[in-house]
């Protein structure tokens, strides 16, 4: 059984000669090759496009989302007949079925205040839509249905986990992959097969609204836990298993990197820039998992937007990597083409540019790929190009096992999201994610020592768990972990709200109402007046979905031209600071922050970022000791803007100090510290000289030195210190997470490949050059032991 469709019986009585003729269709088209499961998948798409007309080619290649209204009744439900009519050729996708887009909300973004539809109204849907699909349309070709998946279904009532800024932070690609298998397994039991995830556009400049959805600013982080995501998502093969789905690489490319720290803003990078910094992540992933498709970015490179550059999307992707998997615009990105990098006159020619440079799909509603059936008959596309980005997704369809199984069982859906198990696991990223900025021994809190203690922010009740999100059954606040907390071990906690950031935090809500200071004022005055009384203060402060986000539109900002704490925050932590009480920040945000005040007089600081729906837990199990914060930033920390950009790995003429100031980060790349101490041993090379096709094992002795079971991420650099072209000061190329208990002490071994050594040359060839390489070993890229390996 595939689900609650497995088999139709038709009723014959009093049905008409049409209906007959449909049921008598479909008993043809059964015995049709296509249709026959134990045919190789290329015989049975080369059978299928043999079928097809053009206009029918032309209908995979389009999707549907704020026309969602042409496929429903006013009530939201699927209505076959409304999408017979809308799509007489059938259809390619349908965006987001988990939203209620169409219901009177026609708006070219997410829809404040809109209760999703939850698991059993989901799987009713998909499996109505693909019933349309299947059954009702000339081939029966099933949908794609796709969804966002950031860290978590972006549905209601799913698992709702860290932020991807804060699972980049556990530096455990293992804990990565046990995340997005889950969000496969609640996708597709409402019957999404196509996540539009992971992102792995690397970040180097934190003013840009998108920082979150990231893992960070390291090439080679990004590439490995962005590997991770795809392999939880989709699996090992490119035939895709029951409870898993295609993964979306996102945004190719320079997207992290944009003018002024402005989202979709152009990226002027080189191509060596390009091809060492923001390619990897992508070839990586395209040369290493069966990823199903790769989505190109909004902004321009060199003056050609990403879905015009043929260079970007057929030279690199699919002539240079072997991509065999489909490309799926961003939303509106070909009527952007028009509307706003003013590169084409009409939709006509924004068709044209995508088809050309090798866009197959467009999303989220087909508005210029029904023009490609004109400019195929004006002889200017070909139907051969059509037909080879056809066989693409069909290919797909086959391997995702759409054409026997497109349905789902609706009534096991709900009991498939959120189990005991996912919540669990939800739990434990968050721990693992959470990263240690500062502690002067105030941390971990003993409860039968903490005495009074004052829980201050908003958001230590009004959890933020960053954008990209859904509602999800329950998220535990910081103040309900800690109200658990104080019932458990017998101490007082007291709550004041004592600052806001914004007049509410919904992420889609396109204009932001920061808070009258003079309300802000009086709270500030409130908590203080608390503290006074209080023995130990934790303060929550950071962002919240409002204040760091995607900025999709001149109405929908979300980027920042300053990194301080927003709104009154930091006038409410100097106050409390100078009570001289003891005082710990927990940092729930969204991107980097210039946390100066607080690194200067806060007792210990916890990076959380956005921690998901167990938020409270993981708070309470990190600051009463029960786990250890093990976390790294997968980001530097600047200590202003003005010292953007202050990536770690930059090039040696970029070192040079600034007047009067400090050039370092506020916190390195890497940086993370723990309830416990480690040493670490130089490096220890099993070849000091190799040849250039050889590798090399690094060697690190790790020894818990502290009296608690604690984390370490043994972290390894290169640099290249004679090179043909300027080379980085450091480039990470290999990590390690280990767990130690008291006095333990383990080896971690990393390899450094020839691929770890090479770089692009003069005519921009990837070489390795003899000479000598630093090799450089450590906690975080400031703290580093060395060696030499000489290349012969």
């Amino acid at each position: 059984m595939t689900g609650p469709y497995p088999t139709r019986r038709h009723v014959i009585a009093g049905v008409s000669t049409a209906a007959l003729t449909v049921a008598a269709r479909r008993a043809t088209a059964a015995t049709l090759p296509y249709k026959n499961p134990a045919l190789p998948v290329e015989q049975r798409v080369a059978d299928l496009i043999g079928r097809m007309t053009l206009e029918e080619k032309v209908a995979q290649m389009q999707c549907v989302w704020l026309h969602k209204d042409r496929i429903q009744t006013v009530g939201g439900d699927f209505d076959a007949a409304k999408a017979s009519q809308a799509y007489p050729n059938g259809l390619g996708m349908i965006a987001r079925p988990s939203d209620r887009k169409g219901v009177k909300n026609t708006n070219a973004g997410a829809d404040a205040g809109m209760a999703n539809r939850n698991a059993l109204e989901t799987a009713t849907y998909t499996n109505a839509a693909q019933t349309w699909a299947v059954e009702q349309t000339r081939l029966g070709i099933p949908l794609f249905l796709h969804e966002e998946s950031l860290h978590g279904y972006t549905a209601r009532d799913a698992t709702c986990f860290p932020q991807a800024i804060a699972l980049a932070s556990s530096f455990d690609p293992a804990l990565v992959e046990r995340v997005f298998s889950v969000c496969a397994k609640e996708m597709r039991a409402r019957g999404a097969n196509l996540a539009l995830a992971p992102v792995v556009d690397v970040c180097r400049d934190p003013r840009w609204g998108r920082v979150e959805e990231t893992y960070g600013e390291d090439t080679h982080l990004m590439g490995v836990m962005g590997k991770a995501a795809v392999t939880g998502f989709s699996g090992t093969n490119r035939k895709l298993a029951r409870d898993k789905v295609f993964a979306t690489l996102k945004h190719m490319t320079g997207h992290g990197q944009p003018e002024r720290g402005i989202n979709t803003a152009p990226a002027q990078i080189s191509e060596r820039v390009l091809r060492e910094v923001f390619f990897p992540p992508f070839e990586k992933i395209v040369r290493e998992t069966p990823i199903a498709a790769v989505m190109p970015s909004y902004n321009e490179i060199d003056g050609i937007p990403s879905h015009a550059n043929r260079w970007l999307l057929t030279t690199i992707l699919r002539k240079e990597w072997g991509f065999k998997g489909v490309t799926v615009s961003d939303y509106f990105a070909l009527k952007e083409m028009q509307t706003r990098h003013r590169l084409v006159p009409d939709l006509t020619e924004a068709a044209y540019r995508a088809v050309k440079a090798g866009v197959d799909i467009e999303t989220p509603d087909g508005e210029a790929y029904p023009n490609l059936i004109a400019l195929v008959k004006a002889g200017r596309v070909t139907e051969a190009e059509i037909d080879a980005i056809v066989r693409r997704i069909l290919e797909l369809k086959f391997l995702g096992g759409l054409f026997e199984a497109p349905y789902v069982d609706a009534g096991a859906a709900d009991g498939l999201t959120a189990t005991p198990d996912a919540v669990k696991l939800a739990r434990e990223a968050a721990v693992r994610s959470a990263v240690l900025l500062k502690n002067d021994g105030v941390l971990p809190l003993d409860g039968k020592k903490v005495g009074k203690l004052l829980l201050l922010g908003t958001h230590a009740k009004d959890t933020p768990i960053g954008g990209y999100s859904d509602i999800p059954r329950h998220v535990v606040s910081i103040h309900e972990g800690l109200e658990k907390e104080a019932k458990t071990q017998g101490f007082t906690l007291e709550y004041r709200e004592a600052v806001r950031l914004t007049k509410v935090r919904d992420w889609a809500e396109d204009k932001v109402e920061f808070t009258d200071p003079a309300v802000n004022a009086r709270l500030i005055a409130e908590a203080v007046e608390a503290a006074k009384s209080a023995d130990t203060i934790v303060m929550v402060l950071g962002d919240n979905e409002q204040t760091s986000r995607e900025a999709w539109w001149e109405t929908h900002l979300g980027d920042r031209d300053s990194l301080d704490l927003i709104g009154q925050q930091n006038d409410l932590a100097a106050a409390i600071f100078a009570l001289n009480k003891p005082t710990v920040v927990f940092l729930l945000n969204g991107r980097p922050l210039s946390i100066n005040l607080l690194q200067n007089k806060a007792n210990a600081i916890i990076e959380g970022w956005y921690l998901g729906q167990e938020t409270g837990h993981a708070a309470a199990d990190l600051l009463f000791g029960r786990a250890n914060p093990g976390g790294k930033l997968p980001i530097s920390v600047p200590r202003s803007v003005g010292q953007l950009p202050v990536f770690y790995n930059a090039k040696p003429t970029a070192n040079r100090n600034y007047l009067g100031g400090d050039n370092t980060p506020l916190y390195p790349f890497g940086f993370g510290l723990s309830y416990t101490s480690f040493a670490l041993s130089a490096p220890r090379l099993s070849k000091a000289t190799i040849k250039t096709t050889d590798s090399v094992t690094v060697s690190v002795e790790v020894r818990n030195t502290g009296k608690r079971a604690g984390d370490e991420v043994v972290q390894l650099y290169i640099r290249d210190d004679v090179s043909s072209v300027t080379r980085p000061i450091k480039e990470m190329k290999g990590f390690k997470r280990v767990t130690l208990a008291p006095g333990a002490t383990t080896t971690v071994e990393l390899t450094i490949t020839p691929e770890d050594l090479q770089f692009y040359d003069t005519d921009m060839k990837r070489v390795v050059e003899p000479g000598t390489f630093t090799v450089m070993t450590g906690p975080n890229s400031r703290d580093l032991q060395t060696v030499t390996l000489t290349v012969a």
